[in-house]
């Protein structure tokens, strides 16, 4: 349906023309609103410069959007919604733009995925690309392709020219980057696109390479110039992986950006020439909270404002690496020629120089400079760690409030005394002999509300444990399944005292916490191989139960909890505590926890418990061996438990691979009591705990007796393992091997006692 623009114009195009009246008709820009995608295909190729197309308010499902024409700098070619955030694009649905001067604003893209390797993309196909064009105010909210593992970007910029601006993007599950800027054809080079008031909302752990949330190029054409603008912008919890932002292009500038508790760095990965400048990184003490990363020539980072960062090693709150020799297009090209300017690093707890240095990567920075820096840490220690020849790097002009410092001893002064908090939000010096070092007064911060789309809420991604309503259950037929189809998500079961018998599969959907009124007066057992199955959605907690396997199917293989058995999309969390698990021997291999292959957790908890009389595996978290680097779990935290004749390993956590673009797994192993534990025949980890690859082990102030040993095996990654304070009565001390680097383990073994 078309509808005519103010009368009053076209009365004043028709006196003004005169003869040539019809011509200026013609000119007049339409407004077609239409309600069917029929009416969409047969309206877009009758649009002309200013016309625009409205989307009837609704549910489009499954719908293609080719938005194709022609416009001009004073009259684009629109399409938009009826009323913004009123048009829901769901199921199978995407948009392509193609042609010159096109806009495109208010749609929503939820509960669905895109047909195809994108869900925005400006292009039609390789040869029809979009330029000069704007998608601004749209909505992109956990669309990502059902199977965790396939790829997608959910926004690819090609062409010249373009902007992408106040929209919100959250949610992104699946392997991919985010936002892609392409690179791959002339067409696409020295673009000059601006990225600017975007709400990057929470991406969660990702669990394996593959999830960046913005990269401009790609190292196949990291020597060519994009000329990007990124700016403005706020990047909420961004924990994909290492790289938040990965610049595989030259002569870019990232500027005036906040990153929010994001695990990970802005890193300049491949291209040479790019400009860093004005933004704020706010870590609040978050593991793995990191600033930026530096690498390749003529590298410019000033003026940035970075505080509470906990990250190390490639993720630290600064770092500066070293290159290859004669490096191939796709590693890592020498530092050269990077200035350091004029930032502020508040409590940042670690900024490491010439990091990754081995036999391959040995070429030192050269020829660059670190200075009118702020280093301040309350702790009193040095952020700085040195892994090679720093001697091309000059420090001067810098200034502290004195930490102790001999990696590097020059060019950083003791000046400061204490900082107090701006109207900004940012602390700087309260004296004088501070004021012209680090962070300039004057700069503004982007807040999450300068960001996104005005009128879409923006969300919690998690539903916390415990946030519902409290719904009493009592014993009774099929009693817990049924509370679980009522419950919504953070409820909390509280269950009368009493026996409980699952005759059905309890599928956990939710955000649940089953927790007994009484601790240790509720009883539950289970008639089926499987007790709980946490599916996508679903996240469970336990709480001073006691399941015990005695109404179990008389087969080998039962599962206590398992996750889907394959392809889980969304992460899940899982605690049990205060809670009695026994007699898990009906058969042989009953297993406590198992987790699918390619489902993953981003917390597993088992506190304050009693384990005994199971013949399996308390935690089979090894599913991912194809060796890619993928990896079921984040966190395992196991504390101040009794395991009493568990015949399978306690905890067999398994990370394979050389990719070093994740954090995890984290897994931590103290004060629990370990007896008779880990010996049976069908233990396949032949050990009590196996940890693969596993980036941070804490084993610490336990007592195993008459167990198997812990067997630690160091992959890629500089991992860090402690096991310290533990008696290990007649059982084996553990035993810690490198499987990449030569020469002695890095694990740390103190004051164990081997009895």
């Amino acid at each position: 349906m078309r509808i005519s623009r103010v009368q009053q114009l076209l009365t004043a195009a028709l006196l003004t023309c005169g003869q040539a009246s019809i011509f200026c008709v013609q000119a007049i820009a339409e407004e077609y609103l239409v309600s069917s995608q029929r009416e969409y295909s047969e309206t877009v190729k009758k649009l002309t410069a200013g016309d625009t197309v409205v989307l009837a308010n609704g549910e489009w499902k499954d719908f293609e959007i080719l938005f194709h024409g022609k416009g001009n700098p004073e009259k684009p070619v629109s399409l938009t919604a009826q009323d913004k955030g009123k048009v829901v694009l769901t199921g199978q649905s995407n948009l392509r733009l193609a042609g010159e001067y096109l806009e495109v604003s208010g749609l929503i893209f939820r509960n669905g995925y895109s047909p195809s390797s994108e869900v925005v993309s400006f292009r039609r196909n390789k040869e029809h690309l979009a330029n000069h064009s704007r998608v601004t105010e749209i909505v992109i909210e956990n669309f990502s392709k059902p199977e965790r593992t396939e790829s997608d970007y959910w926004v690819g910029i090609y062409g010249k020219n373009n902007r992408f601006d106040h929209n919100h993007i959250a949610g992104k599950r699946n392997t991919g980057v985010t936002v892609a800027v392409r690179l791959d054809s002339e067409n696409s080079q020295q673009n000059h696109h601006r990225i600017d008031h975007n709400y990057f909302g929470p991406r969660p752990v990702l669990g394996s390479n593959g999830g960046e949330t913005l990269r401009i190029g790609t190292s196949h054409y990291s020597l060519t110039d994009s000329f990007t603008l990124v700016e403005n912008n706020f990047f909420d919890r961004c924990d994909g992986e290492v790289e938040i932002i990965s610049v595989k292009s030259g002569k870019n500038t990232i500027r005036n950006n906040t990153f929010y508790e994001s695990r990970g760095t802005l890193t300049l990965r491949h291209g040479n020439g790019n400009l860093i400048e004005g933004n704020v990184f706010l870590g609040n003490g978050v593991d793995h909270t990191g600033g930026i990363r530096v690498i390749n020539r003529d590298q410019i980072v000033r003026n940035n404002y970075l505080e509470s960062l906990t990250g190390y090693r490639f993720g630290s709150g600064f770092t500066m690496m070293n290159g290859v020799p004669n490096s191939p297009i796709n590693r890592y090209h020498q530092v050269v020629n990077a200035r350091i300017e004029n930032n502020s690093f508040v409590n940042v707890e670690h900024i490491h120089l010439a990091a990754g240095s081995d036999s391959e990567r040995s070429a030192v920075p050269q020829n660059s400079e670190f200075s009118g820096n702020l280093i301040y840490t309350e702790n009193g220690l040095s952020p700085f760690s040195v892994f090679d020849d720093i001697s091309g790097i000059a420090f001067h002009s810098n200034v502290t409030n004195g930490f102790s410092e001999t990696s590097v001893n020059t060019g950083i002064e003791r000046k400061l005394s204490r900082l107090a908090r701006a109207a900004n939000g940012l602390l700087y010096p309260t004296g004088e002999a501070g004021k012209n070092y680090g962070v300039s007064r004057d700069l503004t911060v982007t807040t999450k509300e300068m960001t996104g789309a005005p009128w879409y809420q923006k969300k919690e991604p998690v539903t916390p444990f415990n946030s519902g309503k409290i719904i009493a259950v009592r014993p009774g037929e099929d009693a817990i399944f049924n509370a679980l189809q009522a419950a919504r998500d953070g409820d909390v079961l509280l269950l009368e005292s009493g026996n409980y018998l699952a005759r059905k599969r309890l599928q956990i959907k939710k955000t649940i916490t089953i927790k007994a009124e009484e601790a240790g007066k509720v009883i539950l057992t289970s008639e089926r191989p499987v007790m709980f199955e946490i599916a996508n959605g679903g996240s469970l907690a336990l709480d001073g139960l006691v399941i015990t396997g005695a109404s179990s199917p008389d087969a080998a293989g039962n599962t206590l909890i398992r996750t889907l058995p394959w392809g889980m999309l969304q992460n899940y969390r899982f605690s049990m505590q205060n809670s009695r698990v026994t007699n898990l021997d009906i058969n042989h291999s009953y297993h406590l926890f198992d987790a699918g292959s390619r489902a993953f957790a981003d917390r597993i908890s088992l506190k304050n418990n009693l384990f005994e009389n199971i013949t399996g595996d308390l935690l089979k978290l090894d599913k991912e061996q194809d060796d890619l680097g993928i990896y079921n779990a984040e966190y395992v935290d196991i504390t101040g438990n009794t395991f009493r004749n568990v015949q399978g390993a306690l905890a067999s956590v398994y990370r394979g691979g050389s990719d070093e673009s994740t954090f995890g797994p984290h897994v931590n192993f103290s004060n629990n009591t370990v007896e008779n534990s880990g010996l049976g025949k069908r233990n396949r980890a032949q050990s009590l705990i196996r940890l693969h690859g596993v980036q941070v082990a804490n084993i610490n102030e336990n007592t195993i007796t008459a167990s198997a040993g812990i067997v630690v095996e160091h992959t890629v990654g500089e991992p860090v393992t402690r096991i310290a304070g533990n008696q290990f009565n007649k059982t084996p001390a553990p035993v810690v091997s490198e499987l990449v680097v030569e020469g002695d383990h890095t694990a740390i073994l103190a004051d164990n006692e081997i009895r």
